[in-house]
Formats: C-alpha cells, structure tokens, sequence
C-alpha cells in the first residue's frame, strides 16, 4: 500500500510542470522566521518552500518519499543558487529526532501522530509553520477523504503544548472564497527551557 502511493506520488510530481507556490503560512509569516538556523520542509514535494527558507538565510533540510520530487528541488535548487540538503525520507518511519531543528515547515501533509514528534524535533523557541486542508470544502481541491482533513480547530489542538503565534481557519465565516479558504494556518513556538 505505501509503495503504491509513493508510485502515486512520483507519478504526479514527475508530471507537474513547474516548481509549485509557496505554503502561504509562510508567505503571510516571513517576519515570524529567525534570522538563521535549522530549517525542515517536511514533505517538501518539489520544494517551494524549501527554496523560499534557503532564500532566507536557513540552513535548509528537504525531505520527502518522493524521489522524484526531490530530483526536481535539486534541479530548481541549483538553478538559483541555493543550498537545499535533501532527503529521501519517510517520515513515519523515521521522524525528525529531538531538539534538531529551529523551523519546521508541513504544507498539505496531515499524519496526526506525527504531532508530537514534530514539537519535540524544535529546539527551544522553535517554531512550526503548518498549513493543510479543513472539512470546510470551498474550492474543490485536495483530498476528498474526511480523515485526510481536519476538524474545526484540531490543528490548534494538535499543537496546545506550543505558544501560538499565528493561527488562522476561516471555515463558513467568509461568503466569498479565498486561496486560504478552506485550509488551517497556524505558526507557533516551543517555549523556551521546554523539556517535553
């Protein structure tokens, strides 16, 4: 089954014919990124993002199960100028270890038990910038299974341990769509001296 969808996966990436936008978290969020350290795009597809965090000065980690993905992040990589450190990574297997990173990047990857994880791998005032799909459908787009999407506030829930910065889930309270429409946005820290 894993393998079919990494096949899957491959298939649509080698497909895709350009890079791919920036998580707009980031976007929106560029002021909340320290001036250097240890940055992962987790999942990173074919890597907008990690691109945009080299271009910040970080040093920047990609992984993800997609070779080919991670072939295209390489090509783009170079072809600016920047220094991107990929891998070729399940994360379920083998999640980040502790204390390793300042940021973490997830965009359109939602596996809820890698949660905890995920705020143990930020070192003390570390931050994750998160986005992916809500059940609160607007623009046809995304998974259309339920459990592929999140519940009303349940990414605030999966990260209650860390101090939130940023967080933000229109739902059904705007009448005119948007391209955060129907997605979950939050940024948020480790405190600092957190043992957990």
């Amino acid at each position: 089954m894993r393998v079919n969808y990494q096949e899957k996966w491959n298939r649509r990436h080698g497909e895709a014919q350009d890079l791919g936008s920036p998580a707009q978290v980031l976007l929106r969020n560029l002021h909340l990124l320290p001036k250097s350290g240890r940055a992962l795009d987790l999942a990173c597809g074919r890597g907008a993002n990690a691109l945009l965090l080299a271009e910040q000065g970080l040093e920047t980690h990609a992984w993800d199960f997609s070779s080919v993905a991670l072939q295209c992040l390489e090509t783009f990589a170079t072809q600016r100028g920047l220094e991107v450190q990929v891998e070729n990574r399940d994360v379920l297997a083998s999640p980040p270890e502790p204390q390793s990173f300042d940021v973490i990047l997830v965009s359109f990857f939602l596996e809820r038990k890698l949660a905890p994880y995920l705020v143990k791998a930020l070192r003390p005032g570390g931050r994750i910038f998160y986005q992916t799909f809500v059940r609160d459908v607007y623009l046809e787009r995304g998974p259309s299974t339920p459990e592929w999407r999140l519940e009303k506030n349940e990414l605030l829930e999966l990260f209650r341990d860390l101090d939130i910065h940023y967080y933000r889930e229109d739902g059904q309270a705007v009448s005119v769509p948007t391209e955060i429409s129907d997605l979950a946005l939050l940024v948020a820290s480790r405190r600092e001296g957190a043992c957990h």
